[in-house]
């Protein structure tokens, strides 16, 4: 449950949403916060006001409204949304939260009027601070933008989850523990206050009493205000727009702009939403699984490359110490390159356990987020925020799939020291080799003797090297352009033979060859030199490198 904390705070105040609202880009605000981040649009830099001067923008100046608008809907997949219009961006701050948000650039609201109920001044705007969308708000203000009750009611559930004991409601000083609470009262009571304030006679009498915790659960589950439009206010949700997105009512479907669109029934969508996000949740849920089990590996790689490194070094200082004295300052050296290997792999695997753990917490918050979401029974308030839901369970799961669970080191030290050598050889004793954790394979060679050109055609053959021992996946070949010009890819396959066709007559080209594996490329092959046959000759020509 702590990890969907994250998910349940308002990114411009950092503190638990407070009536949130959800924004046509599907990121939610505090009422009040959408309120402090109004920006107020002069009237002198409206889009026609600038047209009609020519005038030029500097960085900080408003974008064209039409612009703006086009990007909008081409970048998050939505248009203007109940009346807003895209809208321009101006300089921006921090929030306590940290993050980017818009000055305010007006005075408070009247304290007597609510902040969807307060007057907006004309021409306001408001800027999203996770995406920086902006939309300028019509006459109705912040009341044309949907309440959340879903998200309200899973900050509910949290914050009593994580609450303490319930305290007595009627203790005048320091409330003790509550241990009962009266159903018709929607009251808790401790022993004392119950039997001076509710005593078990008179009326009093047909009330239920029930445990703390059965009370915080009637609570819980008590109906919540149903769902009102926000472009017929006095109307409830009836149906869903399949178009739009989003449900509406029935004078929405008779006189305003969803008469045209496709509806379907309001609990049909809210089944199928549900469903839908559960069936992804399902597939993020098993990524997690394997996440986990993932970060086990690398804690027990830890293990082992520490357990390794001990084994390789005791080998090597028995080996080092049946040399002679002049052995003892290489030994120092080899020791060295063993503990930098050895704190190498070490890093790796640590970083690569903070970037997963990092990683999975925010999983996990977005998956408890989501079952907490499922549990609601609105189905409007549910359908307002499934869409975005799903593609971010969605798009977590891709972000899981891409190379993440795959160790970026191996345990083992791949070092091995050859004693053999005489006396006179041990000032230039090395290891053997050093294998890198992946190794890109070696240069191919090109055999000379079975390349050549036949009119304006070239075969060219090549392999590799006949002691490599890392396996090349591929194969690269490149051809200038016949006039000492860039080089361009003109092969690329498992191939170790390929003749290329439709070259000009009588010309010079330049080729040459890399391997590729999944590591990486090799260097390049020596450049061999082709020269095509004249026009009309048909003879075949021997290569040359160079």
């Amino acid at each position: 449950m702590e990890e969907m904390e994250e998910e349940l705070k308002c990114p411009v105040c950092g503190s638990f949403y407070r009536e949130p609202i959800i924004l046509p880009c599907s990121h939610n605000l505090c009422q009040a916060c959408a309120r402090n981040i109004l920006v107020q649009t002069p009237e002198s830099e409206s889009p026609q006001s600038r047209r009609a001067s020519g005038s030029g923008v500097s960085d900080y100046d408003y974008l064209d409204l039409d612009k703006m608008s086009l990007y909008s809907e081409a970048d998050s997949g939505y248009g203007s949304y109940g009346g807003f219009a895209s809208a321009p961006t101006t300089p921006c701050q921090k929030s306590p939260n940290g993050v980017r948000v818009f000055p305010p650039a007006m005075p408070p609201p009247p304290t007597h009027l609510s902040p969807a109920l307060a007057p907006v001044p004309r021409n306001s705007c408001i800027t999203c601070p996770q995406c920086h969308r902006s939309l300028i708000l019509d006459d109705r203000g912040l009341r044309g933008f949907p309440k959340n009750r879903v998200l309200e009611g899973v900050i509910d559930r949290y914050q009593q989850s994580k609450a303490a004991a319930l305290k007595c409601q009627l203790c005048e000083k320091a409330p003790k523990e509550a241990t009962v609470m009266c159903e018709q009262c929607d009251v808790f009571y401790c022993d004392p206050c119950r039997l001076r304030c509710h005593p078990p006679r008179g009326p009093l009498a047909k009330h239920r009493l029930v445990p703390p915790a059965q009370g915080r659960v009637s609570r819980r589950l008590s109906p919540r205000k149903v769902s009102t439009c926000t472009d017929h206010e006095l109307e409830n949700h009836s149906m869903y727009c399949v178009q739009c997105k989003m449900p509406v009512c029935y004078q929405c479907l008779e006189e305003g702009k969803h008469s045209s669109h496709e509806v379907k029934a309001l609990g049909a969508m809210w089944k199928l939403h549900k469903s839908q996000l559960s069936q992804a949740l399902n597939g993020l849920s098993d990524r997690a699984k394997e996440a986990k089990e993932f970060l086990v590996q690398l804690r027990t790689m830890v293990q082992q490359i520490q357990e390794n490194s001990v084994e390789f070094e005791a080998c090597l200082v028995a080996q080092c110490d049946a040399l002679i004295d002049a052995l003892n300052r290489r030994k120092a050296q080899l020791l060295a390159r063993v503990n930098k290997e050895h704190e190498h792999k070490l890093k790796v695997v640590r970083d690569q356990i903070s970037h997963c753990t990092v990683k999975l917490r925010q999983t996990t918050g977005l998956m408890e987020y989501c079952l907490e979401v499922i549990k609601e029974n609105d189905p409007s308030g549910f359908l307002q925020i499934s869409d975005a839901l799903i593609r971010r369970v969605h798009l977590t799961e891709d972000q899981w799939g891409k190379g993440t669970l795959t160790p970026r080191m191996t345990t083992d030290f791949d070092l091995s020291l050859d004693n053999s050598p005489l006396l006179q050889s041990i000032h230039q004793l090395d290891f053997v080799q050093v294998k890198a954790s992946s190794p890109v394979p070696a240069t191919p060679i090109l055999q000379l003797e079975e390349c050549c050109t036949h009119n304006n055609s070239a075969t060219l053959s090549w392999k590799q090297p006949p002691l490599s021992t890392v396996a090349a996946d591929g194969y690269i070949l490149e051809l200038d352009d016949g006039s000492g010009g860039q080089f361009r890819e003109v092969y690329v396959g498992k191939e170790t033979m390929c003749t290329v066709d439709g070259l000009h007559f009588n010309s010079t080209y330049n080729a040459r060859v890399k391997a590729f594996n999944k590591t990486g490329v090799s260097p390049y092959s020596k450049t061999l030199v082709l020269q095509t046959s004249e026009a009309g000759a048909h003879e075949t020509k021997p290569m040359k490198g160079r």
